[in-house]
């Protein structure tokens, strides 16, 4: 039989529509008709950011629908690693923590090539979920909040699909996640190089996903609205001694974007259950017919015009070029 990355996107999607026939229950789940979770058994996960908000929940959830999940974060040993761990003993749950900082290359490289060996070189999902915020006029960011932000939302998740892919490729096929935001097609004045991070990954998510079309990987751009995590606290946590460091005159030139840095809350009483459950239901999509974005939110998704937009841009564009099959390829799904 030929394998997925040698299967063009008539024969996946063949295979889809006999496999639904067969289990019309799974299509079901995996498709979003039903409000069964899907059935995760047998895939391996490996999630960045872990520590807190939709990598925590992530973790668990997915552990807990049958798949093999590395939960990984920085700055180990701390308590949110033990949680894990405690949990993953009481509730038997095939959960393990590694420590990467998606800001170093050799943590980044060691902890993808620890989780390849305990699962024989497989690695079927990538989810890049680590990420941070600063706040502020673009004139504020100095250049270390800069290179922090850029180095963490964007050469972070290059970092981890490089170490990743050359075994994905190997093995036939994978899938990754790159959580951008809302704001990785929109602009809010005041939120400093947040977007321009997400902007950056969602243009290099929809490249790697062009490129990857022929290798059987999948890459979804997964883009949140509002939801109450710890992303705020870590918000202020940087805009305030970023604001503090910042001269006088400069902050006063910008009075209504510069009064709350350090101090913003947000999110709502929206559910960030929202985020893991979107994620493990395109996981279980068969490979080939996943979506290259998903807007996530219960009400305000206005980037999802953009991306429909911008798809049918995409194929107007390159349709008839030689890269016309792997663009149609992704984006007419």
């Amino acid at each position: 039989m030929s394998s997925p990355s040698s299967l063009n996107r008539r024969q996946l999607l063949a295979l889809s529509a006999a496999a639904a026939a067969i289990a019309p229950g799974v299509a079901a789940q995996a498709s979003g008709e039903t409000g069964a979770a899907p059935d995760l058994s047998g895939k391996s996960i490996l999630v960045t950011g872990s520590s807190s908000g939709f990598g925590r929940l992530g973790v668990e959830y997915y552990a807990r629908l049958g798949a093999k999940v590395f939960a990984t974060m920085r700055n180990v040993p701390r308590v949110e690693a033990d949680e894990l761990r405690d949990l993953a003993s009481s509730e038997n749950l095939d959960l393990s923590v590694i420590e990467i900082d998606v800001t170093s290359d050799e943590q980044v490289e060691a902890g993808v090539n620890e989780a390849l060996a305990a699962n024989d070189g497989q690695l079927d999902v990538l989810i890049n979920n680590a990420g941070i915020s600063v706040g502020g006029p673009i004139e504020v960011q100095d250049m270390p909040a800069t290179d922090l932000i850029f180095d963490t939302n964007v050469y972070g998740c290059h970092r981890l699909a490089r170490a990743a892919l050359p075994a994905m490729r190997a093995n036939g096929g994978g899938q990754i996640f790159n959580i951008s935001s809302q704001l990785g097609r929109l602009v809010i004045p005041g939120f400093g190089m947040y977007s321009a991070t997400k902007f950056a990954l969602e243009a290099m998510s929809e490249q790697m996903a062009y490129e990857l079309f022929s290798h059987g990987v999948d890459v979804t751009i997964i883009q949140p609205g509002g939801y109450p995590t710890r992303i705020w606290a870590n918000n202020n946590a940087n805009s305030g001694p970023l604001k503090e460091r910042t001269d006088a005159a400069l902050l006063e030139a910008y009075p209504a974007l510069t009064a709350g840095m350090g101090a913003r809350t947000g999110g709502g009483s929206t559910d960030p259950m929202d985020v893991p459950r979107a994620i493990a239901e395109i996981i279980a999509m068969p490979a080939g017919t996943r979506p290259l974005r998903k807007a996530v939110h219960p009400a305000a998704r206005p980037q999802e015009g953009i991306n429909e937009v911008s798809a049918q841009t995409q194929v107007a564009m390159l349709g008839e070029s030689p890269f016309g099959p792997m663009v149609k390829g992704v984006l007419e799904r």
